[in-house]
């Protein structure tokens, strides 16, 4: 198998990616806004079986990818983890219950044509959708150790995800994205932070609201924002950055002291949560590129489920010479 299809379809964007599989080299991508919710919302109003309805959806981006490479796509198969196993996505698929190896055994995977659908895990009272496949994508760009192994995956609803022994063990999910979202745009302190600028210059600020949300209150914590411009102790665009701060603060107060951990995430992402672990002393022991992580799971998820179809093959003695 020369090449596989990568496919980041989350509740409001898409990102189709053609991906050398020995490399991870990606020779070309398809992005656009026509995200989940969207897409779920077309299918209702058809009658079209849901999973043919999202697969014409796909197969459209993959012709608008041929026809700019040159190479063919009929037969290269399509891998989908996240919210297209949803109840919203192409077909709801179960979680599994953790724990699953980091070589991808133990995820749900269902096949559809050539799609592979990836489900998300759960440990009995949290579940996620995607990071599982992104955890996957860390298999070999882990150090090989006894200890449990702590993954920081920022984003909207961030998980901090333990492995021990090459296995995801247990993991938390938080609401520091989207609280962020709630609080700057639809409370009080919307009127108190400005638009975004560079942590390079509210870095001060930034740090400041880490270590104030990692040690007070996070309720009274949050007020200080609009006192920081009430009493004009700092510009709005800095005091964004210490909203920011503050609730990564608080974020990273679930880990454990003396924990060195791995951050999975986008250069943005990295770069705020670097600065916050270095404000309250917990060692980053390696950054890993969250898109490449995502892409190396998927490639691991594509070439098991096809060892296994071939497997299934040899065992039922069906051969195609």
């Amino acid at each position: 198998m020369k090449y596989f299809l990568s496919c980041d379809w989350g509740t409001s964007s898409f990102r189709l990616r053609l991906a050398e599989t020995d490399s991870l080299h990606i020779i070309a991508e398809e992005r656009s806004g026509a995200g989940i919710a969207g897409t779920y919302q077309q299918w209702q109003q058809t009658t079209l079986p849901r999973e043919e309805f999202f697969a014409a959806i796909i197969n459209r981006q993959i012709d608008e990818l041929e026809g700019r490479t040159g190479i063919p796509l009929q037969d290269v198969p399509v891998v989908l983890s996240g919210m297209a196993s949803s109840s919203i996505g192409m077909i709801e698929l179960p979680y599994k219950a953790l724990p699953f190896h980091l070589g991808g055994t133990g995820l749900g995977v269902h096949t559809f044509q050539r799609f592979i659908i990836v489900s998300g895990a759960s440990n009995g009272h949290d579940v996620m959708r995607g990071e599982e496949t992104k955890v996957v994508g860390c298999h070999t760009l882990l150090p090989d150790v006894d200890e449990e192994q702590w993954l920081l995956l920022p984003g909207t609803h961030p998980k901090h995800i333990v492995v021990h022994n090459k296995q995801a063990v247990r993991f938390q999910t938080f609401m520091t994205g989207e609280f962020f979202d709630l609080l700057s745009t639809h409370s009080i302190l919307a009127a108190s932070v400005g638009a975004e600028g560079t942590l390079e210059d509210s870095l001060a600020c930034f740090t400041e609201g880490v270590r104030a949300g990692w040690s007070d209150n996070l309720l009274h914590a949050a007020f200080m924002v609009r006192t920081n411009q009430v009493l004009k102790k700092m510009p709005a665009a800095h005091n964004r950055s210490y909203l920011s701060g503050l609730l990564i603060g608080a974020e990273l107060k679930a880990v454990p002291a003396d924990v060195e951990v791995f951050l999975v995430a986008g250069p943005q992402h990295a770069r705020l949560y670097t600065a916050a672990c270095e404000a309250l002393e917990i060692k980053v022991a390696k950054v890993i590129d969250g898109d490449e992580a995502l892409v190396r799971g998927q490639r691991e998820v594509v070439l098991r489920t096809i060892r296994e179809r071939n497997d299934m093959r040899y065992n039922s003695g069906v051969n195609d010479t």
